[in-house]
């Protein structure tokens, strides 16, 4: 069994910057990809960003390109989400989810395994 830890959300202004981290755990862990998703209060979740475990390969959504970034620790079996040039909009709970599967990765069902979650807000 796998377990997946997020940190880091909070309180940032617009314009400010946050570094999510997602720490896993579990007897084996040897995901095809790490991903981030997001849900805003009243919406679907979304895709952010996922980057793949061996390579290092990463894809984003069209609203975070350029503004938000995902690397990984694979010696600490950690997946962190760099988010800069924050926005209102980009306020949501956050979630970071493995996948045992090849593919596919730019939605949920893609995942096998999910975080609690972390609110970010981005005020105005």
């Amino acid at each position: 069994q796998v377990q997946l830890v997020e940190s880091g959300g909070g309180l940032v202004q617009a314009g400010g910057s946050l570094r999510l981290s997602c720490a896993a755990s579990g007897r084996t862990f040897a995901p095809y990809a790490m991903g981030w998703f997001r849900q805003a209060q009243g919406k679907e979740r979304e895709f952010v960003g996922y980057i793949t475990w061996s390579i290092g390969s990463t894809i984003y959504a069209d609203s975070v390109k350029g503004r938000f970034t995902i690397s990984r620790d694979n010696a600490k079996n950690t997946v962190y989400l760099h988010m800069n040039s924050l926005k209102p909009e980009d306020t949501a709970a956050y979630y970071c989810a493995a996948s045992t599967r090849y593919l596919p990765w730019l939605k949920s069902t893609g995942y096998d395994y999910w975080g609690q979650g972390t609110q970010v807000t981005v005020s105005s």
